[in-house]
């Protein structure tokens, strides 16, 4: 079980260096990995909302309709919390305009 774990959190890792430098599409799809679980890994919908968001700003209609379907499930402080680390992930320019 500790290997999938690990396998599972690599994987989880690749996919945010590719959404961080890639496309709305990329962002997008990390969200959905976040609120559904991946592998071994719990359901994070402070990680999901964040990447809908950031596919949002990127121009995704889907990250913007997901984004507020999750919101709908967190608190506002999740929410703000999954904002602050968006905002964080472009003010350090580690992520790749749109």
């Amino acid at each position: 079980m500790a290997n999938s774990i690990k396998s599972a959190e690599f994987l989880m890792q690749a996919r945010q260096s590719r959404a961080t430098y890639g496309s709305a599409d990329e962002c997008f799809d990390l969200g959905v990995a976040y609120s559904c679980g991946t592998g071994d890994l719990p359901i994070d919908l402070i990680e999901a909302h964040k990447w809908f968001n950031l596919a949002a700003l990127r121009g995704s209609e889907q990250g913007q309709s997901m984004r507020a379907e999750i919101a709908e499930e967190m608190t506002a402080r999740q929410i703000a919390e999954a904002q602050r680390q968006a905002r964080a992930l472009i003010a350090a320019g580690q992520l790749r305009a749109a």
